[in-house]
């Protein structure tokens, strides 16, 4: 592994935001309390980020309330939504460089994958529902009798969201621009290891005019300010992206509060299946990109890849090969496929999955050490021999290991690849459509990418099955979430027709 500085790249010059976002003003917590935040390449902490708590998640919900009862956002035209939310995008645009340096410095992403893919995806994703916002629509009901009927599209209110840490910006956006659109005002509650960038957004939107109280960011932790907004009884629908576990959580307590609905978008464990009839060098190069990605933090991670046993041992050693050729490292350096895993957690759990793989008798091929003087590095790691009972086989890692497994025939790898609590997402790789479409129809899971994967548009919905969460995330089928319908019916006299 090498280590690259940023260079000239002033850290203190980078972070401008590190307060609260309520009511269109950057503010202290209510206690005074500050965490810090850290910059995985090193360990050490960045910025003193304001705590948020129950006491400023009522503060940030008591403005989105009233932006929603009696403020502008819900009132102006679906037209003039959208122009101000292309206007958002606009200065996104304009500092896209900055804010991808935040989110390198913040969760250790690669700040070329940064520039070239997450902040345009953003921008993407934010002009797509400032172009659905005039695009909403009811319908005309047929009724029987001498009625007529339609239904509203009416937003759905106050919204929280509580956003991951593997992708800051894209999850921001995955879930602001669609809710914006409706008409919804909101609170977003960022991870507590990648605060930077939520704050920069708020900002972008109070200068692009989007109205005080629509966005509202506390930062804060789980257990607390995200707890305090899943529960609130003023809070009509919470949008979560994490663990299935934290997801179980967020229901619990809305459920138990004032039944406000909600959306999750869960854990993974996706299955890669690769036919005999594939192009090998193809087919390794997507497996490790589906696995290695983004360090391997996330959710739709191909993890699980299935070779048929005509290719299989050359694929084993093509893909040891690219596993090696794969280099870790700063992600400040341009030449650098893998940054660090986001702290020290989730590291140490990373590299506690790879012993317990060893220990259950799958074997090593390649990697599966720490690397690096400091910071949270891990070597992109493949296992062989992999069976369904072990937990590097069940689990959802959230980090650079990969599972090889071999299969004979197309019945046999559907029923492995169903052979999971999750379904957010599949690839497959063959020449054969027939294949193609099979698999596509018999795996469960939310999305199947076939001879690609990791493609991803804002008109594609995203979301999963089973214990992977429910509810979509892009497309129209996102804005539904935050909409409730409304049936409107009145008696007609005297009609030439029904």
């Amino acid at each position: 592994m090498e280590n690259h500085g940023a260079g000239s790249l002033k850290l203190e010059d980078q972070i401008k935001f590190t307060k609260l976002f309520i009511n269109g003003e950057f503010v202290d917590s209510v206690s005074g309390k500050t965490f810090k935040t850290y910059d995985p390449r090193t360990g050490e902490a960045i910025a003193d980020v304001a705590e948020g708590d129950a006491a400023d998640v009522d503060l940030a919900v008591k403005a989105a309330r009233e932006a929603f009862d009696h403020g502008r956002w819900p009132r102006i035209t679906a037209h003039e939504r959208g122009r101000l939310m292309n206007k958002f995008a606009d200065l996104v645009e304009q500092h896209a460089d900055e804010l991808a340096v935040l989110d390198s410095l913040d969760a250790g992403k690669l700040l070329s994958s940064g520039k070239a893919i997450d902040l345009p995806h953003c921008i993407h994703i934010l002009r797509y529902y400032a172009g659905a916002a005039d695009k909403i629509h009811g319908e005309t009901l047929k009724l029987g009798g001498e009625y007529q009927g339609y239904t509203l599209l009416e937003p759905i209110g106050v919204v929280g969201h509580i956003i991951p840490w593997n992708f800051p910006s894209t999850m921001f956006f995955l879930k602001v621009s669609p809710a914006l659109a409706a008409g919804c005002t909101m609170v977003i509650k960022p991870a507590e290891q990648t605060p930077l960038s939520a704050l920069y957004y708020a900002h972008l939107a109070k200068q692009a005019g989007i109205p005080d109280g629509v966005i509202n960011v506390v930062n804060g932790f789980g257990a607390t300010a995200g707890a305090t907004l899943s529960s609130h009884m003023n809070v009509d629908k919470i949008s979560f992206t994490g663990s299935t576990e934290t997801g179980r959580k967020v229901m619990e307590a809305a459920a138990k509060s004032n039944l406000k609905t909600v959306s999750l978008e869960l854990g993974g464990k996706s299955p890669l299946i690769i036919f005999d009839d594939a192009d090998v060098d193809m087919a390794v190069a997507l497996a490790r990109v589906a696995t290695f990605f983004n360090k391997g933090e996330i959710c739709v991670a191909g993890s699980r890849v299935y070779v048929q046993e005509g290719i299989y041992d050359e694929f084993v050693e093509k893909a040891a090969e690219a596993a090696k050729s794969w280099k870790t490292g700063d992600p400040f350096d341009p030449t650098v496929q893998q940054g660090p895993q986001i702290d020290k957690s989730q590291f140490e759990k990373v590299l506690r999955y790879v012993e317990l793989g060893k220990q259950e008798g799958a074997t090593l091929v390649t990697g599966g050490k720490a690397c690096g003087e400091k910071g949270f590095y891990i070597e992109p790691t493949i296992f062989t021999d992999v069976k369904e009972d072990m937990k590097i086989f069940q689990d959802e890692i959230f980090g650079p290991v990969m599972s090889l497994m071999k299969f004979k025939t197309i019945e046999e790898v559907i029923d492995k690849a169903n052979s999971t609590k999750y379904g957010l997402a599949a690839g497959v790789v063959t020449k054969d459509l027939n294949i193609a479409n099979r698999i596509s129809r018999s795996v469960r899971a939310g999305t199947i990418w076939i001879n690609c994967y990791f493609a991803f548009d804002p008109g594609c919905p995203f979301g999963g099955f089973k214990m992977s969460g429910f509810g979509r995330d892009l497309g129209m089928h996102a804005v539904e979430k935050y909409m409730q319908v409304k049936s409107v019916v009145t008696p007609l006299y005297s009609s030439p027709w029904l």
